[in-house]
């Protein structure tokens, strides 16, 4: 029940009152749309959730309405990895028409419980590669939706650590240790730090728990600065870790913008906001007949850089001024 309250709460007590109410009278199929993550959103009690937001509001705009044309089943893993599958399975019995995984760990678990179910994700990098898709023009199975280019935002990530923290030469790496080891991050991450001559620690948690142990071990090998690899439990855990950061005196880079608004340094990377409105459009598409083997697999296209001022203020940080001029959100 808190889950499925998560993401409702974006629409507010008003605005379920006149579909729910009608509910009852509609003839028409009602679709159920479940959505899979490994994480629920940690907005406060009453605060509306920005992915619920963009995805109701991008329904909206389709003619799709809420308790009328669908309604919506939210299993979330609360971080752990395992649960997954089990929660997918779940989806499934409840029979409903449409899966939506966010992240690549959820896309799995949802490709394995269902070959016939229509599931479009969000976030999954490499989907070919992945054993997802057939191709990223033509999925022909049935998954579609939107992938992910975070491996290949790492370099990026570097280059903007190095323009604000020139004199860094260990830098950490904040991974979830369930899921990145081995991966095509990791090995960027290595690669990359070669060719730099930096040193790498890569630092693993499994839980919020573990995180003041993390950045004390981070001190402890005197990095100087660190990246938080993109994953949906440090979103989650987005205060916690800025506070942390701060607290231990080292600059952060992040994937997500939420990071960033909540005390991190620098973001740069895809906007979940706008995935979960393009996943709305890709529903709502399937809603009225569209196959996903026949829609092509959507790549961002647009970054989006976010610096916090006020933080870089805190570490006693200078912005480069073409860093700032080419920001899509400085936080003063």
């Amino acid at each position: 029940m808190n889950a499925r309250r998560d993401f409702l709460i974006a629409l507010g007590a008003g605005a379920l009152a006149a579909p729910l109410a009608s509910f009852a009278q509609q003839q028409h199929k009602v679709w159920r749309i479940g959505v899979l993550a490994p994480t629920a959103s940690d907005s406060k009690p009453g605060e509306p959730n920005p992915y619920a937001l963009a995805f109701l509001a991008e329904m909206q705009a389709a003619g799709l309405a809420f308790g009328v044309d669908y309604v919506i089943e939210t299993r979330y893993a609360d971080g752990d990895y395992e649960r997954l599958p089990a929660l997918a399975n779940e989806l499934v019995r409840l029979n409903v028409d449409i899966l939506m995984p966010v992240s690549p760990v959820a896309a799995r678990a949802a490709q394995k419980a269902s070959a016939t179910l229509p599931i479009v994700f969000i976030g999954v990098p490499d989907p070919v590669g992945l054993g997802m898709a057939a191709s990223l023009a033509r999925p022909g199975g049935n998954l579609t939706g939107l992938a992910s280019f975070y491996a290949e935002l790492i370099p990026k990530q570097l280059e903007l650590l190095k323009s604000i923290v020139p004199k860094a030469t260990r830098v950490a790496f904040l991974a979830n240790a369930s899921i990145e080891k081995g991966t095509a991050a990791e090995q960027t991450v290595r690669g990359i730090m070669q060719k730099l001559g930096m040193r790498l620690q890569i630092v693993s948690v499994e839980s919020a728990e573990q995180l003041p142990r993390a950045f004390a071990a981070m001190t402890r090998e005197r990095a100087g600065a660190f990246i938080a690899l993109a994953d949906a439990s440090f979103v989650r855990d987005r205060r916690q870790i800025a506070e942390l950061a701060l607290k231990h005196r080292l600059p952060s880079f992040f994937a997500n913008r939420e990071n960033v608004q909540a005390g991190g340094l620098v973001s740069y990377g895809e906007n979940i906001v706008e995935l979960f409105a393009q996943a709305a459009r890709y529903v709502g598409k399937i809603m009225k007949g569209a196959r996903p083997a026949d829609l092509p697999i959507e790549q961002p296209t647009k970054f989006h850089l976010a610096i916090n001022r006020r933080t870089a203020a805190a570490l006693k940080l200078s912005i480069p001024p073409e860093l700032l001029v080419r920001a899509d959100e400085v936080i003063e």
